[in-house]
């Protein structure tokens, strides 16, 4: 689990103001830092080498143990008794460094035992129990020692990628600056909690503070490093307008920025939650080890005296055939399988945040290394997500304005990017007034009509904001005369997607709204293939002549346009049926469903919609689509780490059970061997964290 988080107050130097202070609990290990003022500084930051092994219960016993280790082969020396007949000054030094060293593997045990299941620290501690039955106190002790070691330098290994991914939760301050007096910069402000921000809030950022809301820039230019959201590499201009983020670092100028949303909705907020509740979710490769553990366990404690007996049956003494069976136990104990995959994957998912990539699981980590089709929505995905309205077209007797009069009463309250445009659009023509002539109108009722538009009622009569196709092929709704047939088709023909406005008994006109693709959509195609995606597929709702230019536009293999959300999800199985793996790439309500369906749904994660989130397995924390491939590459280099880690494990066991069983490694190298195995395997996953691939 993320370490949880506990709290107190401290004061702050430069403010009245108390803020909160996040500590992280693992193995004892503190996280503290102070916000350092109304911009915070950044928290979390690794402390000291000394304090962090004070802080690690497993390291502080494995060192007392291994001090009394050492102090008792000195003694031992020094008395210089016979082995037959040990000094009771050595062989208390050597229990008492197994019992430092192995109280926490008793514990474990017998709280295991008490539930019926069978941990491999039983293995352990059964072997250093049977050392010291046949008079080898030393060789139990030094088992404990190393097993005591071994977990400590493993949990202070593993600690680092949990750091990683606790610092995203302390960048964001604690306290914020909130605008007294609005109109200027230079105006009164009071310090506040950022938790008692609301939503339309003016906050003022200085020069080298972090940001501590979502929000949008009101007033002021300067360049923002976000990196720690997004993954940018390069800090990024912002002026009025621009969607800023919680934990982003402002750069040289002063920025007035409106709230969006609340501190505990923020990106970075959200990013946090997800990430801690991603580690209840387990790839398959790490459930089968687990059963495997849980099983194989028991086997190995049976497997014991069957080889004891065996060994004396062919002329072992009882001493020697015992002392082989420990080290055979020792052997095969998978300490090491049993974190080769959780450790990899919790690094993987660490690196991934850092780049803006939110991966919610080991399951969602594995199934991305095996996609080989990625399928596209288009509105909000390939494109910018921003479209204007380019073209009003109004049908005989009809104006432009009353066109856009209808349309803008149907689409005030959606957030759909189109509905935001022809908002926006009306308001540049000034309707925005009440419902009057020529002003803008206000509908009642408003209801969407799935993948086909929305309606509702206007000045007391029907009136629907619907697609070409819903329009001429639903018997419900009029048809549009054939001039305006005319100029619908040719608006299609120029990429435009095309929205029939209907009032009453007629279509009274259209309006075409142009989408662009993002800037980065077609060289994210182009870095697909070659990270080794064989095939990319435009799914849309929008129209066959829109789609099919955007598709060019951007590189894609294949465009499948018209379709509803139930055929969306109809081509994801079909491309499942074909495929090794399908992802899919959306961010909207209506791709939900077949971001579900899909092996991995993607969702953008800035502008994507909630229930797109909710739905999907990963979060792209930007609108840039360059995390694509490197999300691709990190989890196929995770499943490569996953596979040598395994591979170790095994091949480790394998060995001490085949080298002991003959006689060719005593307990001690047997301890030695197991031990170093583990660790190894848990550093082999940690180098994930400094993974590059084609994003940094």
């Amino acid at each position: 689990m993320v370490p949880t988080f506990a709290r107190w107050v401290c004061r702050l130097r430069s403010s009245k103001v108390a803020s909160e202070v996040r500590v992280g609990a693992h193995y004892g290990s503190k996280h503290c830092a102070t916000s350092g003022g109304p911009g915070g500084a950044m928290r979390g930051k690794q402390l000291p080498l000394w304090r962090s092994v004070l802080g690690n219960a497993d390291l502080l016993s494995a060192i007392g143990s291994g001090a009394l280790l050492g102090g008792g082969f000195v003694a031992g020396h020094l008395v210089a008794a016979p082995p037959e007949d040990p000094s009771p000054l050595v062989t208390g030094i050597f229990l008492a460094s197994a019992l430092i060293g192995g109280w926490r593997a008793v514990l474990t045990s017998l709280q295991q035992l008490l539930r019926f299941q069978f941990d491999v620290d039983l293995l352990m501690v059964v072997a250093a129990i049977g050392a010291g039955a046949v008079g080898r106190i030393e060789e139990g002790a030094m088992l404990l020692f190393l097993f005591s070691l071994g977990h400590g330098l493993e949990g202070f290994a593993t600690e680092r990628a949990r750091r990683a991914i606790d610092g995203l939760g302390a960048l964001t301050p604690e306290v914020a600056s909130r605008m007294l007096d609005s109109s200027s910069a230079a105006g009164d402000v009071e310090v506040v909690r950022v938790s008692s921000l609301a939503v339309g809030d003016l906050v003022r950022v200085l020069s080298g503070e972090r940001l501590p809301v979502d929000g949008v820039v009101e007033r002021g230019e300067s360049s923002v490093d976000q990196s720690p959201i997004t993954g940018e590499s390069v800090p990024v201009a912002k002026v009025a307008g621009a969607m800023v983020f919680a934990g982003s670092l402002n750069g040289d100028g002063v920025l007035i920025v409106r709230a969006t949303k609340l501190s505990s909705e923020s990106t970075m907020a959200r990013m946090v939650r997800l990430v801690e509740e991603s580690q209840a979710s387990k790839g398959r490769v790490q459930r089968t080890a687990e059963k495997f553990t849980r099983i194989y366990t028991p086997v190995i404690l049976v497997i014991v005296p069957i080889l004891i007996g065996t060994l004396c049956s062919l002329g072992f003494n009882f001493a020697d055939a015992f002392t082989r069976a420990m080290a055979v136990l020792v052997g095969a104990s998978p300490c090491a399988l049993a974190i080769s995959t959780p450790s990899a994957v919790l690094a993987g998912i660490a690196r991934a945040a850092r780049a803006g990539v939110l991966v919610k699981g080991g399951a969602s980590m594995e199934a991305l290394g095996m996609v080989d089709v990625v399928a596209f929505d288009k509105t909000g995905t390939l494109t910018a997500g921003t479209p204007e309205v380019t073209e009003v077209l109004a049908a005989d007797g009809h104006s432009r304005e009353s066109v856009l009069r209808i349309a803008v009463a149907l689409d005030a309250q959606s957030s759909h990017p189109l509905a935001r445009a022809v908002v926006r659009a009306a308001q540049a023509v000034g309707l925005n007034g009440a419902a009057t002539t020529g002003a803008a109108a206000t509908a009642t009722g408003v209801r969407a009509l799935r993948g086909k538009g929305v309606a509702g009622e206007v000045d007391g009569e029907r009136a629907a904001l619907l697609s070409p196709r819903a329009v001429i092929a639903g018997s419900e709704w009029p048809t549009p005369d054939d001039t305006l047939r005319a100029a619908v088709i040719a608006a299609e023909a120029r990429a435009q997607t095309v929205s029939m406005v209907v009032l009453g008994s007629r279509v009274i006109g259209a309006i075409g709204i142009s989408d662009p693709p993002r800037a980065s959509a077609a060289s994210t195609i182009t870095r697909l293939r070659a990270s080794g995606i064989r095939r990319t597929v435009m799914l849309t709702g929008d129209n066959s002549e829109v789609a099919r230019a955007i598709g060019l536009a951007v590189g894609v293999d294949e465009v499948r346009a018209d379709l509803l959300p139930e055929q969306k999800i109809d081509a994801v199985k079909r491309l499942l049926g074909e495929s090794r793996g399908v992802a899919m790439v959306g961010d909207g309500v209506n791709d939900a469903p077949a971001l579900a369906a899909a092996t991995v749904g993607i969702a953008m994660g800035a502008g994507g919609t909630d229930v797109a989130l909710e739905a999907a397995d990963v979060a792209l924390m930007s609108d840039d689509l360059s995390a694509l491939p490197f999300a691709f590459e990190l989890s196929r280099r995770t499943r490569t780490i996953i596979r040598q880690n395994v591979a170790i494990s095994l091949g480790v066991v394998g060995l001490l059970v085949i080298a002991a069983s003959i006689g060719w490694v005593g307990l001690g190298v047997a301890v030695v061997l197991h031990e170093g195995s583990t660790v190894i395997v848990a550093f082999n996953a940690l180098r994930l964290l400094g993974y590059s691939g084609s994003r940094v």
